[in-house]
């Protein structure tokens, strides 16, 4: 049997594949009259006590008209999932509306799945399906000895109230958690955690398997069957190691087979280095012979035999690194797994790598070996095809091996996964990886300047700095940082001293540091003077401190105690040049050991750009140039203020009417199915509806009617003139059309603005918005961009018709907490003008917070809208006015990113 004509049940609307807790893959898929028959056979094999517990009795008949019952619900009537294992259904969770937003739940597993986390798997994912059909809240009717029904219910997370009467408990789930809610994190917690201990048991056969087969490992000694193959025969897979091969009884002394199925022990993984035509064929051939997981290091698959072995991994449950890569490798037990060509093979050690492109993985692999760090587990992702980043990341947080996370992504398929579990697993261990994508030519064309300056740059940092991953801006920085963190304690403060024994040397150390957010402080007078005891006569005790050319070891080393146990710095970088009069560095290393701040050494005569030097006591990083100490410095520091920063909160707002919305945005669709820009009522509609201050305004469609609405206007107008704008869809940048007049007073003067505007902007003009001027303050730009992969960020900024120029832009991904507003604004360069500058008032910065917290609960709210400009927003002392804004729509319906799913 072949791929292409493999029987295949059809594929509902809804259907994904998802882990239970035991690693087994599953296909959750809504029912279809046709699966009546297999939902009949699950109920008719439940045990007396199963059907008692579901049907509150010992009733066949009613599991045959559930059965009857479940295949046949309408959205108006409810909803359902099934959990299919092969052609078995394991697993079936339903609800009934009993009111226009409530329902009642039912769970039901087969026996021989029960305390394998199927049946909080299926509600899950059924919290999507009923919150996507508006039910915000499920009662779930159990008996009161059914205690795993209710210890499942207790455990998802989800806010849960319960009542008993006759036996019975009554639980309601509430499902619309905002948020601002904090029973939303501890559900999301919750779901995060059960996904992490089903993807590591799911990565067991792939990265610790038992036997192991590859394919593709020809006559030809030069190929890379042939490579991958001698390193696993070299790593001492001999007695559990395989050959599949169409005609040969052994390759290079491995006993071949024709078929997977002939190979007398079942592998647990097969490498796939066969033609690119030939993979789907193999790969249907594994899951049919039971094989666990692939690595398929065999480029060039098209889009259909990329779907067709996509399509068998699910079918059979297969995980499978690749296909595109160059392997994978793990030195956790005694037979190390040498699954690639890299050409390297890396040594036992402490840190994960995970890597899209083969020659970046190469090149780090090397790196690792050199530096003595050492790899836990490596893979050559490749294209991605099942298993991602998030999944490597989650297997490094469970292993107990892997000290450091190192990633090089390309491309991420679920970003906002990605920043929960690099949130998660940076608490325990450093996560690092280098930004790569960041040129100009990512940037595309965007109608607002909100998504023009979401740039690819602009939205990586926002994921990468919320996350807490370390992100250096190239492979060297990226070795550095692994080192130095691998080696050394983090940094408590950015104050470095800088300690040379040749002062050009410390001066270029002190302005690398500088350019690299860090401080050179002054060390105090008592420091000095005590510096000054124990230097060489001709020595600088400033900071940087220069020792002079002939400085002893044991004096260096007692002038960094004195340093270090003086509690000034949070660093020491030692800038140290060999000269004729010996070595400070080796002298140094002989009686050094670490002090619980991080030291680092320059040494400029060094050819590698980083190295690791053991001392009598611990390990240093020695850097050949000071900007990459100094940069892998900053980069710590970083690290050390994420973890020390509290996560804050998502604040609760008043005055918020989503489904209102909701239902302006809908009725605009209706009218134009494929999206658009919203006019001004609806824009200002839709504001109004979360609470965004604006400015007075009317719409006109003469001159005569703007006359009107100026004099009704113009007497709240602080200057008493009003501010005249067209409006269209093809206007998103009217100032550039010369489509705005401002500080218009008196009846000829607005009538001459609407009938000139009128003139030069034509059929292109609907019409225009009468405003009374606002009063002077800082001018900034809100922003949102609802960004294909990353979803919904919030962009905030110098504001205005320079705001292009200006180039002032700080985003972070929604839902923001306290914390992120304030940080946005005081990153921005507004911040100096909001706090008040040269004389002026500060700006009430509350009001701005609550603005960016009302924008970012409108973009998750709302995500079919795709752009969203407030700009200018003017900031003063008594609040923030939106004077102009413009909304973007588009039909679109994401799915939730943190459900837990195989890609």
């Amino acid at each position: 049997m072949t791929a292409t004509d493999s029987a295949k049940r059809p594929q509902p609307p809804g259907e994904r594949h998802a882990l239970a807790a035991d690693g087994t893959m599953l296909r959750l898929a809504p029912p279809l009259p046709s699966d009546e028959t297999a939902v009949r056979v699950l109920f008719e094999g439940l045990s007396p006590d199963s059907l008692h517990m579901r049907f509150f009795g010992d009733s066949r008949r009613a599991a045959a008209e559930t059965a009857q019952r479940v295949c046949a619900l309408t959205a108006a009537e409810g909803g359902a999932l099934l959990a299919w294992r092969g052609s078995d259904v394991v697993g079936v969770v339903e609800f009934y509306r009993t009111a226009p937003e409530e329902a009642e739940l039912a769970v039901t597993v087969a026996d021989a799945w029960h305390h394998r986390g199927v049946g909080t798997l299926l509600i899950e994912h059924l919290i999507d399906v009923a919150r996507s059909q508006g039910v915000r809240r499920w009662t779930a009717d159990v008996l009161s000895d059914n205690r795993p029904m209710l210890r499942v219910l207790q455990d998802m997370g989800l806010p849960l109230h319960r009542r008993m009467a006759a036996g019975v408990v009554t639980a309601a789930i509430p499902l619309d958690l905002t948020p601002d809610d904090p029973g939303r994190e501890e559900f999301l917690s919750a779901m995060g955690l059960r996904e992490r201990k089903a993807d590591a048991a799911s990565l067991l056969p792939l990265f610790r398997p038992t036997t192991v087969a590859v394919a593709g490992a020809g006559r030809r000694p030069d190929s890379v069957g042939r490579a991958i193959l001698a390193n696993l025969n070299a790593a001492g897979w001999k007695d559990s190691l395989f050959v599949v091969h169409p005609s040969a009884a052994e390759i290079a002394g491995v006993p071949a087979y024709e078929h997977v199925a002939d190979v007398p022990r079942l592998p647990d993984l097969v490498v796939v280095a066969v033609p690119a035509k030939a993979v789907p064929d193999l790969a249907e051939e594994c899951g049919q012979a039971g094989v666990a997981a692939l690595v398929v290091v065999t480029a060039g698959l098209t889009l259909e035999q990329g779907s067709q072995v996509r399509e068998s991994c699910h079918r059979y449950g297969m995980r499978m690194v690749g296909p595109n890569g160059v392997g994978i490798a793990d030195t956790s037990g005694r037979t190390a797994l040498h699954a690639n060509f890299a050409g390297v093979a890396p040594i036992p050690g402490r840190a994960g790598l995970a890597v899209q492109s083969g020659g970046v993985g190469i090149a780090l692999l090397r790196q690792l070996n050199r530096l003595g760090i050492g790899v836990s587990t490596f893979a050559s992702l490749g294209d991605k095809y099942d298993v991602s980043g998030n999944d490597m990341l989650q297997w490094f947080e469970t292993d107990p091996r892997t000290e450091l996370a190192i990633l090089h992504l390309e491309s991420f398929g679920n970003p906002r996964k990605f920043s929960r579990i690099a949130r998660r697993t940076g608490q325990a261990i450093p996560v690092l990886t280098v930004d790569a994508g960041r040129s100009a030519s990512g940037r595309r064309a965007a109608a607002s300047h909100t998504a023009a300056a979401v740039t690819p740059t602009v939205a990586r940092e926002a994921l990468f700095r919320q996350a807490g991953v370390t992100a250096t801006r190239s492979l060297g920085d990226l070795v550095a940082a692994a080192a130095l963190v691998s080696a050394q304690p983090l940094p408590q403060n950015s104050a470095v001293a800088v300690i040379g024994n040749a002062g050009g040397l410390g001066v270029l150390a002190a302005d690398a540091c500088a350019d690299a957010g860090l401080t050179v402080p002054h060390l105090g007078d008592e420091i000095a003077e005590g510096l000054a005891d124990l230097l060489p006569t001709g020595a600088s005790c400033a900071n940087p401190v220069d020792a002079t050319a002939n400085v002893p070891g044991e004096a260096l080393r007692r002038a960094i105690d004195l340093i270090a146990s003086s509690g000034h710095v949070g660093a020491i970088l030692l800038a140290l040049a060999p000269t004729a009069l010996g070595d400070p560095l080796a002298e140094l290393m002989q009686g050094s050991a670490v002090r619980g701040i991080p030291i680092l050494v320059v040494a400029p005569e060094r050819a590698d750009a980083v190295e690791l030097v053991p001392a009598l006591h611990g390990t240093f990083p020695v850097f050949c140039d000071t900007r990459t100490a100094a940069v892998a410095l900053a980069h710590a520091h970083d690290r050390a203020r994420w973890l020390v920063r509290p996560r804050g909160v998502v604040p609760k707002l008043e005055g918020l009417a989503p489904d209102a919305a909701r239902d302006i945005i809908d009725a605009h669709l209706a009218a134009h199915p494929g999206g658009g820009w919203l006019p001004p009522e609806q824009v200002a509609g839709v504001l109004d509806l979360f609470g965004v201050p604006q400015a007075a305004w009317r719409t006109v469609s003469n001159a005569d009617a703007a006359v009107g609405s100026a004099r009704e206007l113009a007497p709240i107008s602080p200057s008493g003139g009003v501010a005249l704008k067209a409006y269209g869809p093809e206007l998103p940048h009217k100032s550039d059309v010369g489509g705005v007049r401002l500080d218009l007073a008196g009846d000829d003067a607005v009538r001459a603005a609407y009938a000139d505007i009128a003139r030069r902007l034509g059929t292109r003009m609907d019409g225009a918005v009468v405003q009374p001027m606002a009063a002077p303050g800082v001018e900034l730009i809100v922003g949102v961009d609802q960004d294909e992969v990353l979803g919904p960020l919030v962009l905030f900024g110098l504001g205005g018709t320079g705001v292009d120029v200006l180039d002032d832009h700080v985003a972070r991904l929604t839902p923001l907490t306290d914390l992120d507003a304030m940080d946005m604004i005081a990153e921005s360069r507004a911040s100096k003008l909001l706090y008040g500058h040269r004389g002026q008032p500060p700006c009430d910065t509350g009001a701005v917070q609550d603005l960016l917290h009302r924008v970012s609960r409108l973009a998750d709210e709302l995500p079919q809208v795709c752009e969203l400009d407030l700009n200018p927003a003017i900031a003063g002392p008594s609040g923030v006015t939106v004077v102009d804004a413009r909304i973007r729509v588009a039909p679109r319906h994401p799915a939730d990113p943190y459900l837990p799913r195989v890609r």
